[in-house]
């Protein structure tokens, strides 16, 4: 197992815009003890498993556990882990250098097949490592491939050290190339499932919803999450439009998700003394950074150019309160004065209130629990709060609160009201159909942006 020594400002530094130096190692932390679980439970027999059947786990006198470290000594790995485990410097070079080290050492101890594996991924579990070392009966290697595009496991019978040599590591192509390495080597690989690691502040629901380990809530708190890109003219009105609609008895938590803005947003927001983050582009990504830090018992999903109607919080409180009810969201008012926008609104209260199926631009809302639980908006580059929604009617139902947003109408102003219209039907009816989002992400950016004459 390869990790660092949780060390605040020197671990899981992408994670420090976010969370902080100390928040950071806390995550660094976390995470390699709960990797470490899992590896143990390769020694676990199944608890109450039928004798008939066969054991699905490792007998402790056929593996081994390294924990190789960098960062600390080997006595600050004791005093953390225990002094049960052989501890490993990492050593200098680049990862490929420190992993042909590592599979090298192994090998020459008489390990017949290893297994490296990071503390990033904690989708991680003893059947999965199960399943590396069985793939490894009948293949020279085995994968584990990370959603990033380079891989939280890799497995091999011996070692190969054209695999680490030649790599860009840290990129998305990690992967790619290895597999390229391997295959023009003749080596049989298998592949295991994909899973999501924690690198960024977006990354950290993933870790919160299969761990459970969160940031403190603050009961009857509502944190509202605001994604934004380039929104510096409206920013800082819609942040004091928030605290004046929401009513003397609010307890807020505001927080601001730059998706990396080239004008002043992030300094106005900052400006008005809220917490302000910065994530990946794309609003799944920037709402679930927002939501994986929040504090609040409650969330709210707003967009930066909609302004909530007065005593929202108690709407929130009253809706999350019904029986049954797991999320919600308003009534829609779009800014304009063209006929055509009203037969918009009109449309989007028959969607609401005859399928409940509002939208982002709506101003979702839910339980905070509720959303780490299903980790947060799907990684989508669009239709997230759409299948965020239909994920959330499986469990339960979603109510239209009895009060209205008024969202800016420039999209329609600068598309015009028929052509937005049919833009967003045609991306529901493409995805509905099986069309893969990333090309619906083209289409609808190449539909929205007018040519230059």
């Amino acid at each position: 197992m390869f990790t660092r020594y949780p060390q605040p400002g020197t671990t899981k530094t992408r994670l420090i815009p976010a969370i902080g130096p100390d928040g950071a190692a806390t995550v660094q932390r976390q995470m390699t003890e709960w990797m470490l679980q899992q590896i143990c439970g390769l020694r676990q027999p199944n608890v109450g498993q039928n004798d008939s059947k066969p054991s699905t786990s490792i007998p402790g006198n056929e593996i081994s556990v390294e924990i190789r470290f960098s960062g600390g000594s080997h006595q600050q790995m004791c005093d953390w882990l225990g002094s049960d485990w052989r501890y490993v410097e990492q050593g200098g070079g680049d990862l490929g250098d420190r992993l042909m080290r590592a599979f090298q050492s192994s090998f020459e101890q008489g390990a017949k097949a290893v297994v490296v594996i990071g503390i990033d991924c904690p989708g991680v579990t003893p059947a999965v490592l199960m399943q590396a070392y069985s793939q490894l009966k009948h293949h020279d290697g085995v994968l584990g491939p990370a959603a990033d595009g380079g891989y939280y496991l890799i497995g091999l019978r011996q070692l190969v050290p054209e695999l680490f040599t030649q790599i860009q590591w840290g990129t998305e192509t990690v992967r790619q190339v290895t597999l390229a390495k391997a295959e023009s080597l003749g080596m049989a690989i298998a592949q295991l499932d994909v899973l999501n690691d924690v690198d960024y502040p977006e990354d950290l629901i993933v870790w919160q919803s299969l761990s459970g380990k969160a940031f403190e809530k603050i009961s009857g708190q509502l944190s509202v999450v605001i994604p934004v890109l380039n929104e510096s003219e409206h920013i800082e009105a819609t942040i004091q439009q928030v605290q004046d609609a929401a009513g003397k008895q609010a307890n807020l938590d505001i927080i601001v998700v730059d998706g990396g803005s080239v004008d002043n947003t992030v300094e106005r927001a900052k400006a008005t003394n809220v917490r302000v983050i910065p994530a990946a582009s794309g609003r799944a990504n920037q709402m679930n950074a927002g939501a994986s830090i929040a504090t609040g018992e409650y969330l709210l999903f707003l967009h930066a150019d909609t302004q909530l109607p007065a005593e929202f919080y108690a709407h929130i409180r009253q809706c999350l309160s019904a029986p049954n009810t797991v999320a919600g969201a308003f009534e829609l008012s779009i800014q304009g004065t063209h006929p055509g926008l009203r037969w918009v609104e009109c449309g989007v209260k028959w969607r609401s209130r005859l399928f409940y199926m509002p939208y982002g631009d709506q101003a979702i809302f839910l339980r905070t629990d509720t959303f780490r639980e299903m980790g947060g908006f799907p990684r989508l580059p669009i239709m997230e709060d759409f299948e965020l929604i239909r994920n959330l009617k499986r469990r339960g139902n979603v109510a239209i609160a009895p009060a209205t947003v008024r969202t800016s109408g420039r999209r329609w102003q600068r598309l015009g009201i028929i052509r937005t219209t049919l833009i967003n039907q045609a991306i529901i009816i493409g995805y509905l159909s099986g069309i893969p989002t990333k090309q619906l992400a083209e289409w609808y950016r190449r539909g929205t942006t007018r040519p230059k004459r």
